[in-house]
């Protein structure tokens, strides 16, 4: 476990992309593969269920302190991550627990979740009381679910493929799917030659998006033109006896959406699709929301089966009858799935995902402006000779969005950040109003600059009206222009309604806050933002 703490540290110092790839490097070639498995994992973002609510663990903590439990919550509110609450507060340790990484998590930290309430809080007493602060910090952030740690993918694949001597691509190839925290995996997917799980997808190509003029990319006719659906990402396979469906995420869908799986047995062997996953109704995709019930139902009933069919639009074909054709360009490997198509039922769960007539970039660009009479949020561009890389391959797939949309709206209430935000206010409720009203409406997080930032959390100080737990209500005084991808009914906020993927866009100091956006004007949107 000490080793893997130091891995924590050394990471969170580093800002260097060299510099983290070294540290990986490093841990992975000295680590025992019970311990590079897990760490993997961790650092790959999974995460499991939290064993002790929050409450739980700042009643603990306070017992174990000696401190009053309000002097806690104002520790907690002052530092706003519990991880590193729980970390400071805690006393020195009285015993030391030479552990690894999987002993610990195998010993103390899964059986958290299966324990009594008693013999849980006993378990974890015990352990506090045996690790470092440092390591005691990192078996918090795992116990809570906040371990998060600045390393992405791409620098995890290249530290395994100098440790392995293999290609990036083909560590993520392997990865794709998701890794078992177990040695076996571990050393799997570090051999030169291991056999492929027929269940598992390819790594998915990820587009870019479009930052200037379309012009800029070339020729129009480069470039194959699609709806981006604002769906969910899915690869649907047919290998063997083995159909799998798989969203972006690594996460398996199939037992959600059976209808897809009893699609895929239709199909040639060795079949792997990359396409859209909808819920569609009289030939037009449902809102998100309907789809997102779908993605929360492990096992859907009959009645939300009839309700929600799933459809999914296949835009590309990356294997059929056992070969692998990610390296043929994107126009011979669309001219495949057309001829593959021909064979599926018109109103079945799988369908082809149309291409857009031919043009140039004006004409594309009147097609955008329709995106969303068409229940889509902008285009796609992909270019013809394009491979079906790993990752966001830059020049080959770009997403042309519609701009978003916008609302003039009150900040109500504030809560302190995590990480390097973990002492400012900069956790936003916004609201808007309903007659003489300020309804909550939205939270967001991100877009003002760090001396805005500074600025706001100043104002949330100076004028707060109360305190609920980490949440501070302020006097509705200032403005904030909140973009948003679209917005659908919910109980979850007063108004009645959410924004998808909320962020501020700036702040409106030559707005009052009686200027705000009234609700009414946001409901007359539901339809032409296509949310209902």
């Amino acid at each position: 476990m000490r080793a893997f703490a130091d891995l924590f540290f050394r990471l969170d110092r580093c800002s260097r992309s060299g510099d983290k790839l070294a540290a990986l490097e490093a841990y992975f070639r000295a680590a025992d593969p019970a311990d590079a498995a897990w760490a993997l994992c961790l650092l790959a973002g999974r995460r499991g269920r939290r064993p002790l609510s929050g409450p739980d663990l700042r009643r603990l903590a306070a017992a174990e302190s000696g401190l009053e439990p309000w002097l806690v919550e104002e520790c907690y509110d002052t530092v706003g991550d519990l991880a590193e609450t729980l970390a400071l507060l805690l006393p020195p340790p009285t015993a030391r627990l030479e552990c690894s990484l999987a002993e610990l998590i195998g010993s103390r930290l899964e059986p958290l979740g299966r324990l009594e309430r008693s013999q849980r809080e006993a378990l974890l007493l015990d352990t506090w009381r045996q690790l470092s602060p440092a390591e005691r910090l990192v078996f918090n952030k795992l116990l809570t679910g906040a371990f998060r740690i600045g390393v992405s993918g791409g620098l995890l694949r290249q530290a395994l493929a100098r440790l392995s001597g293999l290609e990036p691509a083909l560590i993520a190839q392997r990865l794709a799917g998701g890794l078992e925290p177990t040695p076996q995996a571990y050393r799997a997917l570090l051999e030169p030659a291991s056999e492929r799980d027929p269940a598992r997808p390819y790594p998915f190509l990820l587009a870019q998006p479009l930052s200037g003029e379309p012009a800029e990319l070339g020729p129009a006719e480069d470039f194959a033109a699609e709806w981006k659906w604002d769906g969910a990402r899915a690869q649907l396979l047919w290998r063997g006896s083995e159909a799998a469906l798989w969203s972006r995420g690594d996460e398996p869908l199939g037992r959600a959406f059976p209808e897809l799986l009893a699609a895929a047995r239709a199909l040639p062997g060795g079949t792997v699709l990359d396409g859209e996953l909808l819920i569609f109704a009289d030939g037009r995709p449902l809102p998100f929301a309907r789809l997102q019930e779908r993605l929360l139902r492990q096992r859907p009933s009959r009645a939300l089966l009839e309700r929600s069919p799933a459809v999914l639009l296949a835009y590309d074909l990356l294997e059929l009858d056992g070969v692998d054709l990610r390296a043929q360009p994107f126009e011979q490997r669309r001219a495949a799935l057309e001829r593959l198509a021909q064979g599926f039922p018109s109103d079945g769960a799988l369908r082809l995902a149309p291409l857009l007539p031919a043009g140039d970039w004006m004409a594309r660009a009147a097609w955008r402006e329709s995106a969303r009479s068409a229940g889509a949020e902008g285009l796609m561009l992909k270019r013809r000779a394009s491979p079906y890389g790993v990752g966001r391959v830059r020049g080959d797939w770009f997403k042309w969005k519609l701009a978003p949309y916008s609302a003039d709206l009150v900040l109500v209430a504030a809560q302190k950040g995590h990480g390097r935000r973990a002492d400012l206010y900069s956790d936003y409720t916004l609201a808007v109003w309903r007659g003489a009203e300020l309804c909550t409406l939205t939270k967001a997080y991100s877009g003002l600059t760090e001396a805005e930032m500074g600025e706001v959390d100043r104002f949330v100080r100076r004028h707060t009206t109360g305190r609920f737990g980490p949440v501070r209500t302020v006097e509705p005084l200032l403005v904030f222009e909140v973009a948003f991808e679209g917005l659908q009914h919910s109980r979850r906020h007063k108004a009645g309604l959410a924004l998808r993927f909320p962020r501020l866009e700036r702040w409106r100091r030559d707005k009052t806050p009686a200027e705000a956006e009234r609700l009414e004007t946001l409901e007359a949107l539901l339809d032409g933002a296509g949310r209902t």
